[in-house]
């Protein structure tokens, strides 16, 4: 095995290891924390959505969720479209 097809090699490695720990590492746990957060989603609990809508969890199904936006308004969204709950 010739110098250039090592350094070749090594530099191929290097390139996968960069993109591993600064795109695919970081995604797999932004998406390991969403699914925590819409696993502890329960009733009362105050949400925004991943369109800006603030409502509070109103009804819980298998995988959507009725919001309680305003008084004897309710709509019905995925879970996944969950972005953060409110404090």
């Amino acid at each position: 095995m010739s110098s250039s097809v090592l350094w070749t090699v090594v530099y191929m490695v290097a390139i996968v290891a960069i993109i591993y720990l600064l795109i695919i590492r970081p995604q797999k746990k932004r998406q390991k924390d969403h699914e925590k957060l819409i696993n502890e989603i329960s009733l009362g609990v105050e949400i925004v959505t991943i369109g800006g809508i603030h409502g509070e969890v109103s009804r819980i199904k298998d995988d959507t969720l009725w919001i309680k936006i305003s008084n004897n308004v309710e709509i019905e969204i995925e879970k996944s479209a969950v972005n953060r709950t409110v404090s």
